[in-house]
């Protein structure tokens, strides 16, 4: 027992560290950190292509925030910005008694929530499923099929489904073949809400599908086996290994899509508006086109657009405290 003691402790002595050295800042370990200058000299080329991207971040999307003052103005072009009447908050208080402009955040607010929950999981389990392809030709070839028609334009897919679902379409004229009446989705305002999330499934549902695709590469292979070692199936190792691994990532994109929920988008309904009507394709991007631009009140629609900023900044902050409040990071670390 002595002779075991005195060896452990002659091992202790020649393995404890070294003292730090008496330079070095105290908390640091005995390693100074890099300074500035330093991280400059070491990293210039990785900055210096990251300079195009902040760049164009900075033209196009800081430098407009200062348009946001016209919002305060009775604005004329003619005159400018310097010479425009300051006229306070009158163009919000316009907005608000402007029963068109509620009209329009309510289909907004409506399309987004449904969209929301029909389509919000088909790119999640549209990833599942081509991760669970075995063979990666057969695989690659299903991912360029539902990538594609990410890259058609909303003019393009407005007229497929037309040629399919319109009064003259592919489904109209099968129900006439057999001796009933014609069906014309595409002008009835009561299926519009159905009709745009069906388009916008088929066109960016494939495209959505990548990110999720590269959080199941980012689980660990590990985990799975050892799932089916303790004898998971395919289901149970679905619930317990790949669902959890991709919460971060959902809530994350939810984050995100919540902040984004007053923009659902200009073209497609644009497109749209005159088959269904005002009532049930008018969204606050087609209300700022048809209210402002049209008619020359740049200092109304520069009020929608700020409200629509603010309301999007409050609901991603209160969406990423709930996420902060179930254990989730969210789109910023918690201090």
């Amino acid at each position: 027992m002595l002779r075991d003691s005195v060896d452990s402790g002659a091992a202790g002595d020649l393995t404890a560290p070294a003292a730090p050295d008496s330079t070095a800042p105290s908390g640091t370990g005995g390693a100074r950190p890099a300074t500035l200058r330093a991280r400059l000299r070491r990293d210039w080329q990785l900055l210096l292509m990251t300079v195009p991207a902040i760049g164009l971040l900075i033209v196009f999307h800081y430098v407009p925030l200062l348009g946001n003052v016209i919002a305060f103005q009775d604005y004329s072009p003619y005159v400018g910005v310097k010479d425009s009447p300051w006229v306070g908050i009158a163009n919000f208080q316009w907005l608000m008694l402007d029963e068109s402009f509620w009209d329009a955040t309510l289909n907004t607010l409506t399309i987004t929530a449904f969209q929301l929950v029909f389509y919000f999981p088909v790119p999640i389990m549209l990833a599942l499923l081509l991760d669970s392809v075995i063979r990666p030709r057969l695989r690659l070839l299903l991912q360029s099929i539902v990538y594609m028609p990410h890259f058609f334009s909303w003019v393009l897919v407005v007229t497929l489904f037309q040629q399919m679902f319109g009064g003259a379409g592919l489904l109209a004229q099968i129900l006439r073949d057999h001796g009933r009446s014609g069906l014309d989705i595409m002008t009835n305002p009561d299926t519009f809400l159905l009709l745009v999330t069906s388009e916008t499934i088929w066109k960016d549902a494939g495209w959505g599908a990548i990110i999720f695709l590269a959080a199941l590469a980012a689980i660990d292979q590990n985990l799975y086996e050892a799932a089916a070692v303790d004898g998971a199936g395919r289901l149970r190792r679905m619930w317990h290994v790949t669902l959890p691994g991709l919460r971060p990532v959902v809530i994350l994109l939810l984050i995100l899509r919540l902040g984004d929920a007053l923009n659902v988008g200009f073209e497609q309904f644009f497109i749209q508006r005159d088959a269904v009507g005002r009532d049930a394709a008018e969204v606050l991007d087609t209300f700022v086109y048809w209210r402002t631009l049209l008619t020359g009140e740049w200092s109304y629609g520069a009020a929608a657009g700020l409200v629509k900023g603010v309301v999007g900044l409050i609901l991603i902050l209160v969406a990423n405290k709930v996420a902060h409040r179930f254990g989730e990071q969210g789109i910023y670390k918690r201090s």
